[in-house]
């Protein structure tokens, strides 16, 4: 979710799928939390819920997330956003956001983590990232525009995106304005996109060129930070 480097979520390992199920439903508790717990009103929250679902979360599970960022549980989430920058090995640029109830823990982990990555290291990243909005969208009309899509509906930017296995058509990764997400998604929506994913992101500015092996360590670190449980998304300058 929002991290182009990452592997798709099928393709993780069997023993992640506890992990991958605690992050969708943390997706959705803070897209509820953030915009309502509507989703026909909270384009966020509507593009959390299609993953989960697609990643066999049950309705009583979503719910009760959405009831927890909502505040209309029992048992309202608190959880505070944290940003964490620095450098994988191989010096590539990332950007790693946290959803924790403890920030001491939280701080202490992901510290430890970049000592453990080799040449992993600590520092102030985010000028080298545009923070922007981004909806992934996928459409069934295979000789649709992407460009022509991305002007109507108001977009900065976009790009082309591979299908996944079970996909057909079009797919598109569109750029935005933090303030305009809620508004290009929809617009997108009407269109006839299939939104997938809506949400705020860290675009790299630019991308180190890497071997084939510095391409597998930067991707081994960048999974060990994403397999934390305090770890919403993963940034990084890797194509």
């Amino acid at each position: 979710m929002g991290a182009q480097w990452k592997q798709k979520w099928r393709e993780l390992a069997a023993d992640q799928k506890g992990k991958i199920v605690g992050k969708l439903v943390r997706e959705i508790q803070v897209a509820a939390k953030m915009g309502g717990a509507h989703p026909e009103f909270n384009a966020r929250l509507s593009a959390a819920i299609a993953v989960a679902k697609k990643q066999s979360v049950t309705r009583d599970t979503i719910e009760r997330a959405i009831a927890k960022g909502s505040g209309t549980g029992p048992d309202a989430v608190q959880y505070d956003t944290v940003v964490y920058e620095g450098f994988t090995p191989h010096r590539v640029p990332v950007v790693v956001e946290c959803l924790t109830d403890n920030n001491n823990r939280t701080a202490s982990e992901i510290k430890q983590l970049f000592k453990a990555g080799s040449l992993g290291t600590r520092g102030s990243m985010a000028f080298m990232f545009d923070h922007c909005g981004m909806i992934e969208a996928t459409h069934a009309d295979a000789a649709i525009d992407i460009e022509t899509a991305a002007l109507e509906a108001d977009a900065d930017d976009m790009e082309s995106k591979e299908l996944d296995e079970d996909e057909t058509g079009t797919a598109a990764r569109f750029y935005c304005q933090m303030a305009n997400l809620d508004t290009v998604t929809k617009a997108l929506k009407a269109a006839g996109w299939t939104i997938t994913t809506s949400e705020l992101t860290y675009r790299a500015k630019e991308y180190p060129e890497l071997s084939e092996q510095q391409h597998e360590e930067v991707t081994a670190f960048l999974q060990g930070l994403d397999g934390h449980t305090d770890v919403h998304r993963v940034h990084a300058a890797l194509k």
